[in-house]
């Protein structure tokens, strides 16, 4: 650290008594100046001569050397005018970047300019700034932390201005770039240790230079994030704060929160300045200290932007609500899912040529989102708030989709998560964004799980968020034996996955010598038997056979009897809910009218009942039975 000495004489200060300061010299002194509770006792002529302050004082007072000069709120204390004094008298001062704010302020105070006299302290001082002190980092570092004592002056005289001028263009001169292993810059940790205030002032100033990319001012940013907001820490174990002994909760979050909104309304414009996982810090930590509603809705906008960034514990937001019992923030996570949609639909929108051969030819999004809930704001609000965000690649789309759903396991899991803020989740999603619906059928299965007192209409409305056709084999053979899954929904996988066996092998639908012969003579009976207790073993059996497993000891012919004459029971139950149907077989993709497209598929002909069982049989399966 630099320093400068001003005069050459020896300190002849001393103390006669604990509140009072004088000077060894054979004339007596004839000026009393009180600083704070300190008495000086001085001489008028070396002090008159530099300080206009005290010419001006002694004037007003007549002269009289018995009166008592105080000096009320001096600048730096009874320690800055003493080094004052000893300027005046020659005595050796060392100034250093320590204590140089404050001498330059009470040089101020006192009038020690170069009207008072000429290489007068304040000149001193400056001088000694501006070539030596704002030259090197630690120096001008030191000098910017000394201009929170008395900010109002030293914003005055110019001094917080140079130091963060001086600041900034260190930060961007190539020369001053030391060679740094850590992911922040070189110069982030030491930024970080200064107030908000300065801390904005500067990176102000680093900004408008033009010489720093916007990724480093992020990765600053990040690293005063996580010095000073405890829900933004890197570690749990970490402790930024040093909190003041008399500093209320309430306080300390007041500070927190405006900290906070300084920090969003700094996030710089490009896109991969900051990553996604750190802005859902800043949400969560928004969350939590109340940050006001534009700085959640800029977060929420800059999330969405590069949302196939997130991981599924980004997402985890904790709940603050004192009205809800859930677990986690679904609604923000809406949010999110809502201008991610805007985004998409204002990308699709715009008239950009698209590669030939694209998925987005024959399956635009922009027509075909049938589910989405923000459809209805997509027009002007989406164009105006989204144009300038990037396309939406089929690579993000797809990560966002499978996102969504690894989060929708997650959360699904809380037990007092409602099935609509689920569904609401789960419909935000674009269409294209999943190829396959299998991801949706394990939120479906593990919700369906979580909360086994679910009502039969509850069951229904959650499955029909599945669409039939894009799911996988695998899914296909477990949702066929899925005992938590409504009938219908079997019987749509079912029907789909028929046919596409059909479409895979070319030939038509399997006849009736495919079928066992124990299933055969179960389509000679005419009767069966009526035991209602066995309704649900009936049904575990129709879903073993219709998925494709092997007909074993069980399926004896009095057992598929007995299936047989509960097939019309299940026709009466489905048609209870016809209405409800017509809306679940239209998204399924059938054809003609709901009573018809079910009665046909579902009901057994009394002329060829043969027909719906060769239906449910897998294709190019014959198996052989004995019979009993």
């Amino acid at each position: 650290m630099k320093f400068m000495k001003l005069g050459t004489r020896p300190d002849t200060f001393f103390s006669p008594s604990e509140s009072s300061r004088s000077v060894y010299t054979e004339v007596a002194t004839d000026l009393q100046i009180l600083v704070g509770n300190c008495l000086y006792h001085l001489h008028k002529f070396p002090l008159l001569s530099k300080c206009l302050l005290l010419q001006t004082l002694c004037a007003e007072s007549g002269g009289d050397g018995g009166d008592v000069i105080e000096l009320e709120g001096f600048p730096g204390g009874a320690e800055a005018f003493e080094a004052c004094a000893k300027f005046c008298y020659g005595i050796t001062v060392t100034v250093s970047a320590r204590n140089l704010v404050p001498l330059r302020c009470a040089a101020a105070r006192l009038g020690m300019s170069e009207a008072a006299d000429r290489g007068n302290l304040a000149a001193k001082l400056d001088s000694f700034l501006a070539s030596c002190l704002l030259r090197r980092w630690k120096d001008a570092l030191a000098v910017l932390h000394s201009t929170r004592h008395g900010a109002p002056l030293c914003e005055e005289l110019g001094l917080t201005s140079r130091c963060v001028d001086a600041v900034a263009a260190i930060i961007a001169s190539p020369a001053a770039r030391p060679t740094s292993t850590s992911a922040s810059p070189w110069w982030a940790h030491d930024v970080a240790e200064l107030g908000v205030d300065m801390f904005w002032r500067i990176m102000v100033a680093v900004k408008s230079t033009g010489a720093v990319h916007e990724k480093t001012v992020g990765d600053a940013l990040k690293a005063y994030a996580r010095r000073w907001l405890p829900n933004v820490a890197k570690d749990a174990d970490e402790q930024p704060f040093n909190y003041d002994a008399d500093d209320s909760v309430k306080q300390v979050t007041t500070r927190h929160r405006l900290l906070l909104e300084k920090i969003v309304s700094f996030l710089p414009a490009d896109k991969d300045a900051v990553s996604c996982a750190f802005l859902l810090k800043l949400l969560k930590a928004a969350n939590i200290l109340s940050a006001s509603a534009a700085s959640k809705a800029e977060l929420v906008r800059r999330v969405a932007w590069q949302l196939e960034e997130a991981s599924v514990g980004d997402l985890l937001i904790p709940s603050v609500s004192c009205v809800s019992d859930m677990l986690y923030d679904v609604d923000a996570v809406a949010a999110i899912l809502h201008e991610f949609a805007l985004r998409h639909a204002a990308a699709t929108a715009q008239p950009a040529p698209a590669p030939a051969g694209s998925p987005d030819d024959d399956d635009s999004p922009a027509r075909h989102h049938r589910r989405s809930r923000s459809d209805e704001s997509v027009g002007f609000d989406g164009a105006r708030r989204s144009s300038s965000a990037a396309p939406v690649s089929q690579y993000a789309l797809a990560r966002v989709g499978r996102l969504v759903d690894a989060f929708l396991i997650e959360v699904g899991k809380d037990p007092n998560l409602p099935v609509d803020k689920l569904l609401a989740i789960a419909e935000a999603v674009p269409d294209s964004a999943r190829p396959e619906h299998d991801g949706l059928y394990k939120v479906v299965d593990s919700y369906l799980k979580a909360h086994p007192e679910m009502s039969k209409s509850a069951r229904k409305r959650l499955c029909r968020v599945l669409n039939c056709r894009k799911l996988s084999e695998k899914a296909c053979s477990h949702a066929a034996q899925n005992e938590l899954l409504p009938l219908r929904v079997v019987v749509q996988v079912l029907f789909f996955e028929h046919a596409r066996a059909a479409a895979l092998s070319g030939g038509p639908v399997a006849s009736d010598s495919d079928l066992p012969s124990n299933i055969k003579a179960l389509l000679l009976s005419k009767s069966g038997s009526e035991d209602d207790d066995a309704d649900r073993v009936d049904e575990q059996r129709l879903r073993a056979l219709a998925s494709g497993a092997s007909p074993g000891d069980d399926w004896s012919v009095e057992g598929l009897r007995r299936a047989a004459s509960k097939i019309a029971t299940l026709r009466m139950k489905m048609e209870e809910d016809e209405d409800d149907d017509e809306e679940f077989v239209r998204k399924a993709g059938l054809s003609r009218s709901a009573s018809l497209r079910f009665r046909a598929f579902c009901a057994i002909p009394a002329a060829n009942p043969k027909r719906m069982l060769s239906k449910l049989w897998p294709l190019a399966r014959s198996v052989t039975v004995d019979r009993h």
